[in-house]
């Protein structure tokens, strides 16, 4: 049974930064597609990045360039590093684990385990 444990958000200033973790259960890093979503209340949820096992990455065109998503295998941890964050990456953010074409589509439908969330808030 995977189990997926966020952590790391909070409250932070306008072009700030947050990395955000997720500890995962035995042998889920590497394994799955591993993926970051966002949402805020009564919008869908928004796929931020994936990484596949070999490490390939994908990452919404909102954030490229300003976010990195990353994993460590041995302690079975996802990251997600947030740099010159904005108003508009205020949301709850999950991390998944899931099918492999959920890293090229980043749809949630392709993921199959969700964390419980972490709130982001950029002012």
């Amino acid at each position: 049974h995977v189990q997926l444990v966020e952590s790391g958000g909070g409250s932070v200033q306008v072009g700030g930064s947050l990395r955000l973790s997720c500890v995962a259960s035995d042998d889920t890093i590497g394994r799955y597609c591993m993926g970051w979503f966002r949402q805020i209340p009564d919008k869908e949820r928004e796929g931020v990045a994936g990484i596949e096992s070999d490490g390939s990455t994908s990452y919404a065109d909102s954030v490229k360039g300003r976010f990195t998503v990353s994993q460590d295998s041995a302690k079975n941890i996802l990251y997600l590093q947030m740099n010159s964050l904005k108003p508009e990456d205020t949301a709850m953010y999950y991390c998944a684990a899931g099918r492999t074409y959920g890293c090229y589509t980043l749809l949630a439908t392709a993921f199959d385990y969700w964390g419980q969330g972490t709130q982001v808030t950029v002012s």
